[in-house]
C-alpha cells in the first residue's frame, strides 16, 4: 500500500505533464517572436514575451468575421441538435409503440457508417435545396446525431415515470409536459450535450471546406488552413490565431463542467 501510494504522486505528475505541455507550449509560442520558436534549445518560456502576434491576427482581414461565422454555426447547431436529440430521446424513452427498439436500432446502426460514405449523398441534398455556399448548409448537414440521440434517450429513462403519469392524469398536455418536467430535469445532460456539439461544430472543417466556397462565409477553421502556405508560413501568427480559436471552447467547458459526468453518465447503467 505505501509503495503504490508513492507511486501515485510522479505517475499523476507525469499525466498531467503529457497533457498539459501541448497546450501551455502553444501558449508561450504564440508569444514568442519567429526567430525565438525556432530557437536551439528550445525554451518553454518565453525570455521576452510579445503580444505583436496576437495583434496581427486579430487586424488580419476578416478574422473576426471568421470568428463569428464559426460562432453561429456553433451555436446554431448545438440548440438544433440538443433540440432535435431531446424530443427524439423523449419518445423513444418514455413512450411504448410498436418497432420501437427497432427505430432505436436503427439510428445507433448510424454510428457504424463511415462519414465518407454518406458525403456524396448529402452534398447532392444539400445542392438541391440550394444551400451549399452558406452557414446553415454547414448547420443542417450534421444537425440530428445518433449520438445525442442516445446520451439524452439514456438520460430520459432514469426520469420517474411516476412525475409524467400524475401530470397526465391532471390533464396536462404533452408538450407541456415536455416543457415543464422533461426539459428542466434534463438540463445536466443538455448541457453536456450542446458543450459537446459546440466543440464538434466549432472545430470541424471537413463540412466547411466542402461546402464554402465565398471567403466572406469562411469559418475560424478555414482561415487557419489558409494560413499554411505552399512555401511559407507564418508560424507566430498561425499560433496566436490557434490560441484565439481555442477561447470558447475552453470558456464553455470551464463553466459547464459540472454538468458532464452526471450528463452523460445518468441512467447509463439503467435500463
Amino acid at each position: 500500500m505505501n509503495r503504490a501510494r508513492y507511486l501515485r504522486a510522479p505517475l499523476i505528475v507525469l499525466t498531467l505533464a503529457m497533457f498539459l505541455l501541448p497546450p501551455l507550449w502553444l501558449l508561450a509560442s504564440s508569444l514568442k517572436s519567429s526567430k525565438a520558436i525556432f530557437a536551439w534549445p528550445p525554451q518553454l518560456l518565453p525570455t521576452s514575451p510579445t503580444l505583436e502576434n496576437f495583434r496581427a491576427a486579430i487586424s488580419q482581414d476578416n478574422f473576426g468575421l471568421y470568428f463569428q461565422n464559426s460562432l453561429f454555426v456553433a451555436v446554431v447547431s448545438a440548440a438544433l441538435s440538443v433540440l432535435i436529440s431531446l424530443m427524439a430521446g423523449y419518445g423513444l424513452a418514455k413512450f411504448r409503440f410498436k418497432g420501437e427498439t427497432v427505430i432505436f436500432l436503427i439510428i445507433m446502426s448510424a454510428l457504424m457508417i463511415p462519414l465518407q460514405i454518406i458525403l456524396i449523398p448529402i452534398f447532392i441534398i444539400l445542392k438541391e435545396l440550394h444551400l451549399l455556399n452558406t452557414l446553415w448548409g454547414l448547420i443542417l448537414a450534421p444537425a440530428a446525431t445518433p449520438t445525442g440521440v442516445f446520451i439524452m434517450r439514456q438520460y430520459i429513462r432514469s426520469i420517474p415515470d411516476s412525475l409524467l403519469e400524475a401530470a397526465r392524469i391532471d390533464g396536462t398536455p404533452e408538450w407541456r409536459i415536455f416543457l415543464r418536467i422533461i426539459v428542466p430535469l434534463s438540463i445536466p445532460a443538455i448541457a453536456a450535450l450542446a458543450a459537446f456539439t459546440f466543440v464538434w461544430r466549432w472545430n470541424d472543417y471537413l463540412w466547411p471546406y466542402l461546402l464554402i466556397t465565398d471567403q466572406s462565409k469562411w469559418t475560424v477553421q478555414l482561415a487557419l488552413a489558409n494560413n499554411v502556405g505552399q512555401w511559407d508560413i507564418n508560424w507566430p501568427r498561425l499560433l496566436a490565431m490557434s490560441v484565439l480559436s481555442v477561447i470558447p471552447t475552453l470558456v464553455l467547458f470551464i463553466s459547464l463542467q459540472r454538468y458532464f459526468m452526471s450528463g452523460l453518465l445518468s441512467g447509463a447503467t439503467k435500463e
